[in-house]
């Protein structure tokens, strides 16, 4: 997962819920040092909420993804964001800002 243009990351799911497994693992898969390179916000929902998970990017862009990981698998979630990261990538490589 390229996480190099990651701002903001904020994420609220229930724990115990299967609905929330793939931000489960979105959480566990940003690096050791992601909270020196970016804002992480974790909101645990109780265990008899029925909100359905949510995770909100924020890109150094400024796009802003919002998310229902209940809807995606995980090697989904990840090429949906790692989407919008290869074309900041690319801007980057090209000598854009």
């Amino acid at each position: 997962m390229i996480t190099k243009f990651l701002t903001n990351v904020a994420v609220s799911f229930n724990p115990f819920s299967k609905a929330s497994k793939s931000a489960r693992i979105f959480l566990s898969l940003l690096p050791p040092d992601a909270r020196s390179t970016m804002k992480i916000q974790t909101k645990l929902l109780p265990q008899t909420s029925s909100e359905a998970p949510r995770i909100a990017i924020t890109f150094k862009d400024g796009k802003v993804m919002e998310l229902e990981p209940s809807k995606f698998s995980i090697k989904d979630l990840v090429e949906e964001l790692d989407r919008h990261s290869r074309a900041l990538r690319k801007k980057e490589d090209l000598g854009g800002n």
